[in-house]
């Protein structure tokens, strides 16, 4: 069975902070009950924006190095397929039409609308048109 509702009622407490007033911002230590900002250790903030700039100084090498290396992948693939289409223009060309066929095919199938019969639906409509019948 449910409880019973409680009827005695509290009484609001007028201590303590208010609606709309700010919240201390603190740390709660559950090992040493204790609450409050942790003193934060002195550090040389030299030292740390000198091991950021070499963080950013290594990431900008490494970006570098990959985008040449791309570029040089892409002018080799670049190069290589000029060198086939000068050496087999007409399988280059049939090879290029048989992509482009197969694009636009497979372009069109998708564009054309999908009419799934639908079972359900169509045994709703009968059993509908048979009620109305005997009505």
């Amino acid at each position: 069975m449910p409880r019973r509702k409680s009827t005695q009622t509290t009484t609001l407490e007028t201590k303590g902070a208010k609606i709309g007033e700010p919240v201390p911002k603190a740390v709660i230590d559950t090992n040493t009950a204790s609450v409050g900002v942790p003193r934060q250790t002195d550090h040389d903030l030299a030292e740390e924006l000198g091991v950021l700039r070499k963080q950013i100084g290594t990431l900008q090498h490494q970006v570098l190095d990959a985008a040449r290396s791309a570029k040089g992948s892409a002018g080799k693939a670049m190069r290589q397929t000029e060198a086939a289409v000068k050496l087999y223009p007409a399988s280059t060309l049939l090879l290029v039409a048989a992509v482009a066929g197969a694009l636009a095919f497979a372009g069109r199938r998708a564009a054309l609308p999908r009419h799934r019969p639908q079972p359900a639906l169509r045994e709703l409509r009968d059993l509908y048109d048979t009620i109305r019948e005997r009505l």
